[in-house]
């Protein structure tokens, strides 16, 4: 089996600061996940207006929100208003091509103190015809074994399936350890698996990660099972997912498969071009984001 454990970068997502696993060097996908932001847990003091990020475009990729503690209002270029609380999932489709895309904000509400989710970016499949989306998910599979309390946030695992719509071949679940345990996740031949540690300490392959840092997994062993050992009280995010056919190349908010795709993207946004949509922004502290004009080299 192949592993190599990855350690986040802390950057700035609307006031508040996360750590961010995808991409990073060499790894920038798992499967088609191709980005991994940890948000908090953050406390907000009085007079603190938490997590406010302005209106941003996306294209080619879904963007999933798993919310764990405190909530956050979702607003969209295709007219959804919708408050995600923990054990949810909000997941925005961006469309692919050339022709589409979508904008939001992201706020933390009035009154509300606390701040913890993972966010995550899905690569859409570009051979696909796929149009601009929203969808909220406010329940999802949830179970208890052997010590173990599971999640499953997208895809299928342990004899469940998630009602999260998919475009390519995916799974995600959170998994609490309330004992100190080995765990043998099946791994499908051929894909690629990471975990991302919440809290806690997991052990494979003579590896060990803590909190906000991620093992990958690109081999399964022989007997097709990914093993890991955790202690009491650990929290970590399976993902898993079958690489997509073709490249995924990032900048600023976009993915596309190709650098041209990358810089018409940008150029639309920033000229106002109604593939994104708009978003009424009167009467709210946030503001249109500019994106920045991308560099020679892209990847």
């Amino acid at each position: 089996m192949n592993t190599e454990k990855l350690p986040a970068k802390i950057k700035d997502v609307g006031g508040i600061p996360v750590a961010r696993l995808l991409p990073q060097g060499k790894r920038r996908t798992i499967g088609a996940w191709c980005f991994l932001d940890h948000a908090g847990p953050a406390e907000f003091g009085a007079g603190e207006d938490g997590m406010q990020v302005g209106a941003h475009p996306h294209t080619n990729l879904q963007t999933f929100t798993w919310m764990l503690e405190g909530e956050v209002w979702h607003q969209d270029s295709l007219g959804y208003r919708q408050l995600i609380r923990p054990k949810q999932v909000n997941l925005m489709t961006a469309g692919t091509g050339d022709t589409r895309g979508i904008s939001h904000t992201e706020q933390t509400p009035e009154g509300i103190n606390t701040l913890h989710a993972v966010q995550l970016w899905i690569a859409l499949p570009t051979h696909q015809e796929i149009e601009p989306d929203f969808q909220h998910y406010p329940e999802l599979p949830e179970w208890h074994e052997n010590g173990v309390d599971y999640i499953l946030t997208t895809g299928s695992y342990g004899g469940h399936t998630a009602p999260t719509k998919q475009f390519s071949p995916l799974v995600g679940v959170d998994i609490r350890f309330q004992t100190a345990r080995t765990l043998e996740i099946p791994a499908h031949s051929g894909w690629e698996y990471g975990i991302l540690v919440l809290a806690g300490s997991v052990e494979a392959d003579g590896l060990r990660a803590t909190a906000d840092e991620m093992m990958v997994f690109t081999d399964r062993n022989a007997d097709g099972v990914i093993r890991i050992q955790a202690e009491a009280g650990t929290h970590i995010m399976l993902l898993g997912g079958e690489p997509l056919p073709h490249p995924t190349l990032f900048w600023w908010n976009f993915v596309a498969d190709n650098p041209d795709s990358l810089r018409r993207a940008v150029a639309d946004w920033n000229s106002g071009h109604p593939r994104f949509g708009d978003i009424d922004l009167s009467g709210s502290k946030l503001s249109r984001l500019p994106s920045p004009e991308a560099p020679d080299h892209l990847r």
